[in-house]
């Protein structure tokens, strides 16, 4: 079982924060646009620059490959990124039903990336992302461009992922009640600062 820990971590524009999030808890993020949730996401997955530490299972980013780092903390950015023409080529070996937990079935993987739209773009995104079995999941909005049906089957599945791995869980959203649905600790950006968001 493993688990994210921030010691006086610093992404770009943000103060430095200390914070733990337990294997299988979820933890929302929230603040005005610009404030820098992406970039404490990119951050943490080693792709922006930052200071201080990041440590998933008790092991910090600082004395591991940037490559091994990334198998393990698992980014969904807000815009997917497809570089092969065909989405099965994207996958290792993708189950059946995590496809089917998401309301595709298996011939989505001879679509062509350059047809689907953006909600399968979004979904596949996310089964491309957990069929590489991350122990960390940071998620930038991964719900924006879906309906209310397809976004409560993300939402399921990404919470009985992380109850099922131990998953520790940094989820991006501006959607109130989403946070409340999904999150055990909901914190939000303000002036620099990562804070408890106040109570509605």
């Amino acid at each position: 079982m493993s688990g994210l820990e921030l010691k006086q971590f610093e992404g770009p524009g943000l103060l430095p924060i200390d914070l733990k999030i337990e294997p299988g808890e979820c933890v929302s993020l929230t603040g005005v646009s610009g404030s820098g949730k992406t970039r404490l996401l990119r951050a943490i997955a080693d792709l922006d620059p930052h200071q201080g530490d990041a440590l998933v299972a008790g092991q910090s980013m600082l004395g591991m490959p940037a490559p091994d780092w990334r198998r393990q903390v698992g980014l969904l950015p807000a815009e997917s990124h497809w570089w092969c023409d065909q989405v099965g080529e994207h996958f290792t070996n993708p189950a059946s039903q995590l496809l089917g937990d998401l309301g595709l079935d298996g011939d989505c993987l001879e679509w062509q990336v350059s047809r689907i739209s953006s909600g399968e773009r979004q979904r596949l995104a996310l089964a491309r992302l957990l069929d590489r079995q991350p122990t960390v999941l940071l998620l930038d909005e991964p719900t924006a461009n879906l309906d209310p049906e397809n976004t409560a089957h993300v939402e399921q599945l990404i919470l009985r992922y992380a109850k099922a791995h131990g998953a520790a869980v940094l989820w991006v959203s501006h959607d109130p009640l989403q946070r409340k649905r999904i999150s055990q600790r909901r914190l939000q950006i303000v002036d620099s600062r990562i804070i408890a968001e106040a109570s509605a």
